[in-house]
């Protein structure tokens, strides 16, 4: 399967701008396996990355007002998939336009907007899961 041609899977975790934050980094995985490790879809490495990425997105402690992760000034990537990250946001991020134009220029203007204070606790995507079961009330 062409994994320039697979389909972004929706994320189960995240929502709104997370999700789509989440499509582009599967994208840019996508691009760099493909390009990289020839495996047909994504390899395990790739995949396991992805799913630490959609973990680290889930517990972002900016929720839905995450600055991209090269602005912001929290850094919650352990040292290990932070380098496999930037290598693969350095090959593919010039890679994105013509396959993905919308999740490309979207992220650029987003890397353009300030970058938020250090938000109050309680506001990652997971946190706001945690009370809405607390409350009776899962989406």
């Amino acid at each position: 399967m062409d994994l320039l041609r697979m389909k972004l899977i929706p994320s189960t975790l995240l929502s709104d701008e997370l999700a789509t934050e989440f499509k582009t980094v599967q994208a840019m995985v996508a691009i760099y396996c493909r390009d990289h490790h020839q495996s047909g879809g994504l390899c395990e490495s790739c995949q396991a990355l992805l799913d630490y990425a959609e973990m680290r997105l889930d517990r972002c402690p900016y929720g839905q007002t995450k600055p991209t992760c090269n602005k912001c000034p929290i850094h919650c990537y352990k040292p290990d998939p932070k380098s496999q990250m930037q290598v693969v946001m350095r090959y593919a991020g010039p890679r994105m336009l013509l396959p993905h134009p919308i999740l490309s220029i979207r992220h650029l203007l987003h890397e353009r907007r300030a970058v938020p204070v250090k938000p109050p606790g309680g506001l990652s995507n997971r946190a706001k899961r945690k009370r809405e079961i607390d409350e009776g009330n899962p989406k």
